[in-house]
């Protein structure tokens, strides 16, 4: 089958070819419906455009990200670094939480070095930054692990928030508990609402009701999730076990419990979620859901590189990838008295 041409998109949006031309390059003063219709022309005929030759391929992704300090941020950047290497790229990393990070020098900073894709890794984005970033670059943009509603737009590289929140919730009530508390992180970000609605289906699958009232929500740090932790413990009737939206407020969770000479897993079982180096380091064991990081990674780079090949215009891929569930010592079953 020949490869459709711009007269072929222009034939099919019902407009010229320049309209088409301008469209496609991201051009203003083209209406949003001409715009709709140019791009849905340009999906339904499989149209590709060649990268124009006035910027080649200069073999640079750059990753932004808003911390580095965490170990599930360490280990997503190694995974992008190992990725970019893969898929024949050097990778350059950003944090925005440096105090003196601006959006608009760092775009324009990315025009100069002319890269050729970028990932984003930001748990703040709003819709207007990611506007601002597509509308100045005019390059494959992915949005790893993503946060906020998902726009249908964009390329996004995310697990199965859901499934893993049924897992670790199945898991502690499997174990006989049935007083789980629940500590998220912002209640803006999508895999905490996605999380936790994986931890209320699973309480629906046992016919049992879960407490509004052992919910608390945070900030994905360790001293939130210590903060939470003492407010659920502190209760009258405390759960007997805590999902914890990531490893880091699991680790806050033990110190709670240390605070108030509160045995792990005797007296309170507590379950993570990433998988980080740190569920290792902690005593007990953390058991927790695993997010594929490295894999993760992988998929975000391989997208830039595809769209680089074989540009798809604004309609973005979804790639979830499984979650699992790795059991240690930091849950048990409820009521059983320590040997």
């Amino acid at each position: 089958m020949a490869r459709a041409t711009l007269a072929d998109v222009a034939a099919a949006a019902g407009v010229s070819v320049p309209t088409v031309s301008k469209v496609l390059s991201g051009k203003k003063h083209v209406s949003a419906a001409t715009r709709d219709k140019v791009l849905q022309a340009v999906r339904t005929s499989g149209y590709e455009a060649p990268r124009p030759p006035s910027t080649p391929r200069v073999g640079l992704v750059d990753l932004l990200i808003d911390g580095l300090g965490s170990p599930w941020a360490q280990v997503l950047v190694s995974g992008a670094e190992k990725a970019a290497a893969r898929w024949g790229f050097s990778l350059v990393v950003t944090s925005s939480a440096r105090p003196d990070f601006d959006l608009r020098r760092w775009i324009g900073m990315i025009r100069k070095r002319n890269t050729d894709g970028i990932v984003l890794v930001l748990s703040r984005a709003d819709q207007r930054e990611i506007t601002a970033i597509e509308e100045l670059l005019h390059v494959p943009l992915v949005l790893l692990d993503p946060v906020g509603q998902r726009d249908p737009r964009l390329s996004t590289v995310g697990a199965t928030n859901w499934l893993g929140g049924v897992m670790a919730t199945t898991h502690l009530l499997e174990l006989g508990h049935t007083r789980i508390g629940f500590i998220g992180g912002p209640l803006d970000t999508q895999c905490t609402l996605d999380r936790y609605e994986g931890y209320l289906a699973a309480h629906r699958t046992f016919g049992i009701d879960s407490d509004p009232s052992l919910t608390r929500y945070g900030d994905f740090l360790v001293r939130g999730g210590k903060k939470l932790a003492l407010e659920l413990l502190d209760r009258d009737d405390p759960p007997t076990a805590i999902f914890a939206g990531n490893d880091l407020e699991a680790a806050g969770v033990y110190q709670a419990a240390t605070e108030h000479g509160i045995r792990i897993p005797d007296d309170l079982s507590v379950v993570g979620f990433d998988d980080s180096p740190l569920c290792e380091m902690l005593s007990p064991p953390l058991t927790t859901v695993r997010q594929p990081l490295d894999d993760m990674a992988n998929e975000a780079v391989r997208l830039v590189s595809e769209e680089l090949t074989h540009p798809r215009g604004p309609a973005g891929t979804r790639i979830e990838l499984a979650t699992t569930l790795v059991v240690r010592g930091s849950t048990a079953l409820f009521g059983d008295e320590p040997a």
